[in-house]
């Protein structure tokens, strides 16, 4: 139950970066703190005590706990996505930096041009 919370917990840090922070790259930061809290929630959800391996020999066990690798499977999707989500916004920030010379979003929602 303490995992739970604590991704909760890890989940709100990043809610918090990108609600307050005015810099781009803390908003990104914020971003990817909030996709890594995900990740772990759905791992825990899949996870199962004492568990063993989905994988069926066999001479497995029927009896035996598995952990569910379809929780797992979603998370190798999801850190694929967010790699490439995280790539694309570096990208973009990259180009508004050389436009406007500066990252700050304040400054860059009253530049025209």
């Amino acid at each position: 139950m303490i995992l739970y919370l604590l991704t909760f917990l890890l989940f709100g840090i990043g809610l918090y970066g990108v609600w307050t922070k005015r810099h781009l790259i803390r908003v990104i930061m914020g971003l990817i703190i909030m996709e890594t809290a995900m990740n772990l929630f759905l791992v825990l959800i899949g996870y199962r005590h004492a568990g063993v391996a989905p994988i069926l020999t066999g001479s497995h066990n029927e009896t035996a706990t598995m952990v569910d690798p379809i929780p797992q499977a979603l998370v190798l999707t999801a850190i694929v996505i967010g790699l490439a989500t995280t790539a694309l916004l570096l990208a973009f920030s990259v180009r508004i930096y050389a436009k406007y010379k500066t990252l700050d979003l304040d400054k860059i929602r009253n530049l025209r041009g």
